[in-house]
């Protein structure tokens, strides 16, 4: 089955997109993909909350990555539970950090979000976003 095509200039329809497509009202932030990228932020700085643990580090200035962008990664351990339940906690992490991220993150770090366990996909959405803004005010504030 294919999906339906996108009206034509002067048709009935008011759209512009075709109603298959769909529209993110946040751009995805680029994510870490490499395994060097994930032990570079293991060695950085950390804060833990109820719900994820947060690394965060500084990106160099030699590295070849926009130093405007902010990047981040997701992971949870067999220890969260079965896929469905790894899967339904890096869900609810990547929707608070494309909520959080843009406003609260700074531009040229990267960060890696790992779940907990009957944490992360469990706890009240809201409640999630606030342990990620805590977290980000722990990891900016200066160092004593």
């Amino acid at each position: 089955m294919t999906p339906p095509e996108t009206p034509q200039e002067g048709s009935a329809s008011n759209g512009t997109t075709s109603p298959a497509v769909s529209v993110c009202p946040q751009p995805a932030l680029p994510v870490l993909k490499k395994r060097s990228e994930f032990l570079a932020a293991a060695r950085a700085r950390k804060q833990g909350t109820k719900a994820m643990m947060i690394q965060a580090r500084k990106r160099r200035d030699d590295e070849n990555v926009d130093p405007s962008v902010i990047r981040v990664g997701f992971t949870c351990s067999k220890k969260v539970g079965n896929a469905v339940a790894r899967n339904r906690a890096k869900r609810r992490m990547r929707e608070v950090a494309r909520a959080i991220l843009p406003i609260h993150g700074h531009a040229g770090w990267d960060y890696v979000l790992i779940g907990r366990k009957d944490e992360t996909a469990s706890r009240d959405f809201k409640t999630l976003q606030g342990d990620l803004k805590w977290a980000l005010r722990k990891l900016h504030a200066p160092r004593k």
